[in-house]
């Protein structure tokens, strides 16, 4: 973190690219988003990966419009796996971040109240916090995973957890992102939140079950 701090201070160019990047995200354009990552050539890919990884620690720039401005640019199955890879390398860098700076440096990045209501989040769902975070698309990727690392939680659970949560929602991203435009943009929004509340009932289904499982052995002892 402090080499990149340094680099963005005092090397002019870095700074420049790095305040260009932030404006193009946050205005949440797919067309603007595709355009900036294919003005740099063969080096596009390795732009969209640092863009995924910027979003990542900058919460809450969204990383969907990358998702679709890569399965613009590469295809959907080569754009899903650039995107999906790219974004646990950010959930991986937002996780240790927390883990070594703290909570005070991450209320500098995100938010305190935005930190507290995940802290609730992972108090209710418990070992199931992490997967459900991740399939639901209106809970920001990157706070969870700040939030991840301050916890007890060991990086390779929550790493797994991320890389199964993030996967059904990369693809149908990908898949339908070439297709954004107008009112498809409301359709697909509305497709997402169908399929992540089918998910969160067949999740909460299963915590029900488990639960009881628990009481009955309390009983039974």
């Amino acid at each position: 973190m402090l080499v990149i701090l340094a680099l963005y201070y005092f090397v002019p160019a870095i700074k420049v690219n790095i305040n260009q990047a932030f404006f193009i995200l946050s205005n949440v354009d797919v067309d603007l988003v595709r355009g900036y990552i294919l003005g740099f050539g063969i080096w596009a890919p390795v732009v969209s990966f640092l863009l995924m990884v910027l979003q990542s620690v900058i919460a809450p720039l969204p990383a969907f419009i990358i998702t679709f401005a890569n399965a613009g640019l590469f295809g959907w199955v080569k754009g899903a796996v650039l995107s999906w890879s790219s974004a646990m390398a950010g959930a991986a860098l937002c996780f240790y971040i927390a883990k070594f700076l703290g909570r005070e440096a991450v209320e500098k990045l995100t938010s305190r109240t935005a930190l507290e209501k995940v802290d609730q989040f992972f108090k209710q769902y418990g070992s199931y916090a992490i997967l459900i975070a991740r399939l639901l698309p209106f809970i920001s990727f990157d706070i969870v995973s700040y939030a991840a690392g301050l916890t007890s939680m060991r990086f390779w659970p929550f790493f797994i957890a991320t890389g199964i949560g993030q996967l059904p929602a990369t693809i149908v991203y990908s898949y339908i992102g070439g297709m954004l435009t107008g009112t498809t943009r409301t359709f697909v929004f509305g497709l997402l939140m169908l399929f992540a509340l089918s998910i969160l009932l067949m999740l909460a289904k299963q915590i029900w079950k488990d639960r009881k499982k628990e009481v009955r052995k309390v009983e039974e002892m």
